[in-house]
């Protein structure tokens, strides 16, 4: 909330704030005009020119992307929504259920052009839609939001995080050569509202190392727009927009700005890097000891969580620990198994199993994201006749048997809000332990936040990445997961796995669509993390795949369309990529540089003493 000085400020330099709204609205109103253009001949019957207009309009609307981003996203969906459909599964959903969004405006416009049933009246639809969205922006209640300085500065750093994450990866500009020509285009128009923002606010202006920088980004586009291929994403991320997101955060630091914006709702004022790992909050990862804040008593919450994650009486036949399947000497993953044994050992799970290391940086868990949070995932596991095979109760029961389990439980409970305990505190215990091993970094993050050298392999791999092997549209910058900025959702992708590595019939695993029962979301898989791959193979849902390399070649064949199967809602692009051995090669070398420092194995973990019927208790599988 805004202090009473602040307030007073505002209310005293009405006549400056108009400056910052009048722009703000000469610019809606010149989309609005342009947009009304394809109301008249010849834009309504010729396809050459409809497509210069819509490129015309996407430039107008750039100079003002800053704010109608932040200020009203779903408005912005039916401007430049990159699918005609998308279930919207953001943190909200663990409130409410998933919501269909129908988009609308240029993108879905522009690939509408290519259809061969063309219909100037759906074409027509589709940027009137964009006409009523722009309305919204026109309204008293949004222009008014340009009347609270902090919204500048929240909406600068979601502009900044989409400049790393999205803009340059054409995952909402179909023409890849439009796509830096629109960026250098949109970052003029952004010069242009710092300026009109600083003549507004006087008492909180973005420095001039800041608009300094922002000019040297500017150019490092403006030099490459003649040529996507060799734009260099890591240059311009590590030199320029990292920077720059470090000043913005500090000038947020600075004024004491808070956002009520649900655009912030997991993000942090405190990281300075857009690779600090602690950017946005997807899960917590103390679970019921989130009110622990003395070091020695974290330590102690992770030391018992590590014991329990390697003890056999989670499981119904005290032969099975949660270590069994996530091993922690190879990322909590079971790495070259396609899936781990299931309880009876004589079959296996349906599922690879996933790297439980950075799971928490996800606002949905599982694969197909049917658990909102750690807590309910665990639970799931233990009470599945196929996995654990217990029930809560026995669960409970079983662990507080063993005096130092209790002990450590109650005690460590005294001290925080849910002092009573519970199989939630047993759960939350094996979440801090994995959930220690998040913070670890990368070479590459290393080379983002330190300065660290980098083989040019690397900086090529990234670059082949966030453009010509389109990785980038779907594992977004800084965890290279399915979480975009403002990182407040998990996106799921059809991409065609197959059953086999010979392509003959399609994955039988619905996926999202399981959980969500329509049609977009059959076959449907949340997006994972790269990080760690090394040491997470084989790879995808059903480990099909043994190799990166084998990854690649089904990515550059475009999945499982590109591969002759029939995925009537892929959301992968099917054609394909042309990437070359070398480039492959590179691709491979940076998504390595992803690899963060080792975690520390099992060994040395003593269990606790139990009583007779326990004591020899010991993982066999």
């Amino acid at each position: 909330m805004l202090c009473s000085l602040l307030i007073l400020s505002l209310a005293a330099s009405k006549n400056k704030i108009l400056l910052c709204q009048s722009e703000y609205l000469e610019l809606t109103k010149a989309l609005t005009s342009e947009l009304n253009k394809f109301k008249y001949e010849p834009c309504r019957t010729n396809k050459k020119m409809m497509l210069e207009q819509i490129h015309h309009c996407r430039f107008v609307m750039k100079n003002n992307d800053l704010w109608y981003r932040y200020l009203e996203p779903i408005a912005y969906k039916k401007i430049n929504a990159p699918l005609p459909i998308e279930w919207e599964t953001e943190v909200f959903e663990k409130w409410e259920k998933p919501y269909k969004r129908v988009g609308a405006g240029f993108t879905l416009a522009e690939l509408y052009l290519e259809e061969e049933n063309f219909d100037p009246d759906v074409f027509l639809g589709l940027i009137s839609e964009s006409l009523d969205a722009v309305e919204v922006y026109e309204s008293d209640s949004v222009v008014q939001l340009l009347q609270q300085p902090q919204n500048f500065y929240f909406a600068n750093r979601l502009h900044l995080l989409n400049l790393a994450a999205i803009y340059t990866t054409g995952f909402e500009c179909p023409d890849t050569s439009q796509i830096l020509p629109e960026i250098y285009q949109m970052m003029q128009g952004t010069i242009g509202i710092y300026k009109s923002y600083n003549a507004s606010y006087e008492d909180y202006p973005v420095s001039s190392e800041y608009l300094l920088l922002y000019e040297y980004a500017s150019l490092h586009v403006a030099n490459s727009r003649g040529n996507y291929r060799s734009f260099d994403h890591f240059t311009f991320i590590k030199n320029f927009i990292n920077p720059l997101f470090r000043v913005n955060q500090e000038q947020i630091t600075k004024y004491k700005f808070s956002s009520t914006s649900n655009n912030d709702y997991s993000l942090s004022n405190e990281a300075i890097s857009i690779f600090d790992k602690q950017l946005y909050k997807g899960q917590e990862k103390r679970g019921v000891f989130k009110g622990l804040s003395d070091s020695s008593d974290l330590n102690r919450l992770i030391l018992l969580g590590k014991q329990l994650f390697n003890d056999p009486i989670l499981s119904v036949n005290n032969k099975r620990s949660c270590a069994s399947c996530h091993k922690p000497s190879t990322c909590f993953s079971d790495q070259g198994k396609i899936a781990s044994l299931r309880l009876d050992v004589e079959s296996m799970l349906d599922r690879n199993t996933p790297s439980l290391v950075n799971v928490l940086h996800n606002h949905l868990l599982t694969l197909d994201g049917r658990h909102v949070d750690p807590l309910d995932q665990i639970s799931e596991v233990v009470q599945n006749p196929l996995e654990m095979g217990l029930s809560e109760k026995q669960l409970y029961k079983k662990v507080t048997a063993i005096k130092f389990y209790k002990t450590e439980l109650n005690e460590l409970a005294s001290k925080t809000f849910y002092k009573d305990v519970t199989v939630k505190h047993i759960y939350s215990a094996l979440v801090a332990y994995y959930g220690s091993f998040d913070d670890s970094y990368s070479l590459f993050d290393n080379a983002m936040n330190k300065d660290t050298e980098i083989a040019n392999d690397v900086k090529q791999g990234f670059n082949l990445f966030m453009s010509k092997a389109e990785c980038g549209t779907c594992h977004f910058v800084p965890h290279f997961n399915g979480v975009k900025p403002p990182y407040i959702n998990s996106e799921f992708e059809v991409i065609g796995v197959p059953m086999d590595s010979v392509y003959t019939e399609l994955s039988e695993d619905k996926g999202r669509g399981k959980v969500h029962q329509v049609a977009e979301m059959i076959n449907a898989f949340r997006t994972p993390t790269l990080r760690n791959c090394s040491c997470t193979d084989p790879y995808m849902h059903n480990g099909v795949f043994a190799t990166l390399e084998e990854v690649l070649d089904f990515y550059n064949k475009g999945g499982g369309v590109g591969n002759g199967l029939r995925v009537p809602n892929q959301t992968l692009n099917s054609g394909e990529l042309n990437l070359s051995e070398e480039e492959v090669t590179k691709v491979i070398a940076f998504v390595k540089s992803l690899d963060e420092e080792k975690v520390s194995n099992s060994e040395g973990v003593i269990l606790p003493k139990a009583n007779r019927k326990l004591s020899n208790r010991k993982t066999e599988y």
